[in-house]
């Protein structure tokens, strides 16, 4: 058969339709993926980088990158107290990008702490939580929650002497716990101390616990705000004028720009600044301070101005009190305005300034000059250590949420704002304090 010009064209045009189309199946699951997560019309006002800073997806990338070097490491990484130090030695230098891979998913894990606190903070500014969205933010809420867990699992992974005592610090907080501590404590480190079956437990909660109840939980959060029509944003004077646009390609532009610069930044980070790797762990000789990770510093701070039972209170006052914003504020007409109003601005700049003056006074006055034990030499230290502390810091937050509706003639939903900005605050200080300024025997000390 004889084979002219215009026969291979038409042949070469049927080779070339199969990929064409499949790169429209392509385009086309991808797209439906993207709706999926997204409602297909968005607000423009949505678009603005001022209202959300980005911070959700943003998480969400971190988590992928962690997923995905996570897997990478587990290539090479051997979870024995024998082997598990050598392995990450090996790693770092025999294994091609090993330390890059590394330092992506050690820098990653303290970035998604940071960018789903500061996407916590942005929603409750905003209102986010009102209008039917009050489950979402508990899922939210557990979400920051298991990012904490799935840091703290992970940081014992390198069986280095920082890792094993940050960890010894930590997990000795469990046995406080009311009626369970003892056993909770010997439950999750698989004996009295943090060992072999400690590291089996971290290891197995890190790698296949924590990531199915991130997954299901982020898989909610997502379809949670996909069905309520994305994020929330402020109650338009007139609805109609609000201008809506397609969220492809608008939105994805701008979720793929920032991702980018995201990954960048984390890539040349781990670059410049390889994760760190201390001595193997010595369980016979602690350092000096033994600190627990800078995500806990600001527990780990309480808990030297107060008896450990009353710090775990303390905690769970707050985490619940976080928990039950949804259903402590249902004025929906401030939804998407930061702060509420102008008054609820003024209550937050009180409420930061409060706690960054009195936070490191206390701090100082506790260290140098109060001693409750002295004054209630009768009381136990679970009253004097515990209790009396406890209730002063719960009358403080009491007095921070009166000082705003008193001074400001405050709603109860922008007295609440201030409230919140002291707390938040307060844990930044306190923080900055037990990560910097504890020396020797958690002693203050000047960090120069």
């Amino acid at each position: 058969m004889e084979v002219t010009a215009k026969t291979w064209e038409e042949g070469q045009g049927r080779a070339r339709r199969p990929r064409r189309g499949g790169r429209s199946r392509v385009g086309a699951t991808a797209n439906s993926l993207i709706l999926h997560l997204h409602p297909p019309r968005v607000p423009a006002g949505a678009l603005s980088l001022g209202y959300t800073w980005g911070l959700g997806g943003l998480s969400a990338v971190l988590a992928l990158c962690l997923g995905l070097s996570g897997i990478l490491l587990m290539f090479r990484y051997e979870p024995t107290i024998d082997r598990a130090y050598s392995s990450i030695q090996m790693l770092e230098a025999q294994v091609a990008f090993g330390s890059l891979v590394r330092g992506i998913h050690h820098w990653s894990a303290n970035l998604l702490v940071v960018t789903v606190f500061l996407h916590l903070i942005r929603v409750f500014l905003t209102g986010g939580f009102k209008a039917g969205r009050a489950l979402n933010w508990l899922v939210g809420t557990l979400l920051l929650v298991l990012v904490l867990v799935f840091n703290f699992t992970g940081y014992l992974l390198p069986w280095d002497q920082l890792a094993y005592w940050a960890v010894t610090v930590s997990t000795s907080l469990i046995a406080y716990v009311p009626l369970v501590g003892e056993s909770l404590s010997r439950l999750v480190l698989a004996g009295p101390d943090v060992g072999q079956g400690a590291l089996s437990n971290f290891y197995a909660l890190h790698v296949a616990v924590l990531p199915a109840l991130a997954a299901a939980a982020m898989g909610y959060h997502f379809w949670r705000v996909r069905k309520d029509g994305g994020i929330s944003r402020p109650v338009a004077e007139n609805a109609s004028t609000e201008r809506p646009v397609s969220t492809i390609p608008h939105l994805v532009q701008r979720e793929t720009a920032a991702a980018t610069i995201l990954l960048a930044v984390v890539v040349l980070w781990a670059m410049l600044l390889p994760a760190p790797l201390g001595d193997i762990a010595n369980p016979a000789h602690p350092p000096n301070p033994a600190k627990a990770a800078w995500y806990f510093a600001g527990l780990q701070e309480i808990l030297l101005h107060m008896h450990p039972l009353a710090a775990i209170a303390l905690v769970f006052v707050v985490v619940a009190g976080a928990a039950l914003l949804p259903f402590a504020d249902r004025q929906a007409g401030d939804i998407g305005l930061y702060f509420r109003s102008p008054r609820g601005r003024r209550a937050a700049i009180l409420g930061a300034v409060l706690a960054l003056d009195l936070v490191p006074v206390l701090v100082i006055v506790d260290e140098f000059w109060l001693d409750l034990t002295a004054w209630l030499p009768t009381a136990p230290l679970l009253v004097s250590t515990g209790l009396v502390p406890f209730l002063a810091t719960v009358a403080g937050l009491a007095a921070v949420y009166g000082l705003g509706r008193l001074l400001f003639r405050a709603r109860h939903g922008e007295a609440l704002v201030g409230l919140f900005a002291f707390v938040v605050v307060a844990l930044v200080v306190l923080t900055i304090v037990g990560v910097f300024f504890r020396g020797a025997n958690m002693a203050l000390a000047l960090p120069f």
